[in-house]
This record gives structure tokens, sequence and C-alpha cells, in this order.
């Protein structure tokens, strides 16, 4: 059986949303087992495998709108989603299934206080940097929203180098506590902290999630940057 989380969120009953765990698939080697993603070198069957596990498992009412992730700010319309190269996708309809995937980047389900939108962004560094977070907003049309970061690398194991955090002090002087040296020059960043800060910029302030390390819990969690060679996990939200 396949393994999620469940957000713990004040979204209305109608929104249904899940994380993935790596558990409860047929991918084996550096993809066990739970692979979802068909761009990591894993063998396409067990992907397809895993998808329909998935789909079963959840009771999904459709396939998910599967995403080609650049680590850009392109934001999709779910119901007409004809060029899936994007970072985020929305849906004001119900059944469709928005989706991204991570395996240390951050995950993050939006959602509309009357249920009436939703959508599911994927928000690496890069991402957050370039506006990922602000054009899913925009492109819902309101800022009376609740959000949920999903399972991320923590602030402990996400070295960056000094320009990282430059990047995003230019941006504003607060994300400042966003960072902690790690001494020669690096620096551990917090993106929980840097995803939090900018949606209360935007306005959205009733911001949840679990504060989950992928990196420190290998039987839990994908992670690149512990792994390298690994598969990803999805976080998925959708109206019934």
């Amino acid at each position: 059986m396949i393994d999620w989380i469940e957000p713990v969120w004040s979204a209305p009953r109608c929104v249904r949303a899940v994380s993935t765990l790596r558990t409860g698939g047929v991918s084996g080697g550096d993809y066990a087992s739970l692979n979802l993603g068909h761009h990591v070198g894993d063998d396409g069957e067990c992907v397809r495998e895993n998808r329909r596990r998935l789909q079963q498992g959840l009771s999904l009412p459709a396939e998910p709108i599967w995403l080609r992730q650049v680590h850009g700010i392109r934001v999709i319309d779910a119901a007409a989603a004809d060029d899936r190269t994007a970072d985020a996708a929305f849906a004001r309809q119900p059944r469709l299934v928005c989706a991204v995937l991570t395996a240390d980047c951050l995950p993050i389900l939006l959602c509309s206080v009357d249920g009436e939108c939703v959508a599911a962004v994927h928000a690496g560094w890069r991402g957050l940097a370039a506006g990922v977070v602000e054009a899913a907003v925009e492109a819902l049309g309101t800022r009376n929203l609740l959000a949920w970061l999903g399972p991320a690398i923590g602030s402990d194991a996400f070295e960056v180098g000094g320009e990282v955090r430059e990047i995003f002090l230019r941006q504003n002087e607060a994300f400042a506590s966003s960072f902690r040296t790690a001494g020669s020059g690096k620096w551990f960043a917090d993106i929980y902290s840097i995803a939090r800060l900018q949606l209360a910029q935007l306005g959205i302030t009733e911001c949840s999630g679990e504060d989950l390390c992928t990196h420190s819990d290998a039987e839990r969690f994908f992670s690149y940057r512990r792994d390298g060679q690994t598969g990803r996990m999805a976080t998925l939200i959708w109206r019934e």
C-alpha cells in the first residue's frame, strides 16, 4: 500500500490534498519504491505502475496534471493544460488534480478560503527567487488564501553559497532571518522561512506545514541532495 501525509490545515472539506512518501511502490534500487517521476532514469513501467497505485490508492477523480518542471515561474490552468512545462498548476473546476514532484524542493499547496480554487506549486530556491509564489497567487486571482508547505530539505542540511543569500537580500532585507552562517562563505538556508515570508508579503498569513526534512529522513523521503540519483514524491490537491 502507498503511504502519504495529509495536510493539517483549515481548508474546506471539499478540498483534498496529500503528499506522498517514498514507500508502497514497485521501483527498485535508487528509486525504491514509490518513485512518481518519469524524468529521473527509473524504469518507465515501474513509474506507470506507481502512478496507477497512486490514483487507485487515493481514489483520485482523474489522472494528475503532471508538469514538466523547470524551476521557473510559469503557472498553468489545469483545465487547459496543453503545454505542461510549468512549475505550478491551478484549478477552479472540481475533479482536476494539480500535482508537483519534489525531492528536496518545497511543495506549496494553496486554496481559497471558500474552496473555489486550488493550486500546487514547485518551489526550489530558484523558483522562490524568481517569483513562482507571486505568480501562483496572481493566477488564482485572490489573496484570500490558505497555504500548506509540504516536505522539503531542512535548514540544517540546505547549504548554499553566499550568492544565493545575496539574491534574496537584494529583494528584501527581511530574508536575512532565513539564513545562518555555515562558515567559509557558505550559508544554511531555511526554505520554509523564505516561503512563509513571501506569502506574508502577499497578505497570506494562514500558512501551515510540518517542517519535515527530506534530507534527514531517508526511510520516508527521497532527497536529491542526499542521494543524487533518486526518485520523486508527489504533492497533490483537488476539489471534490
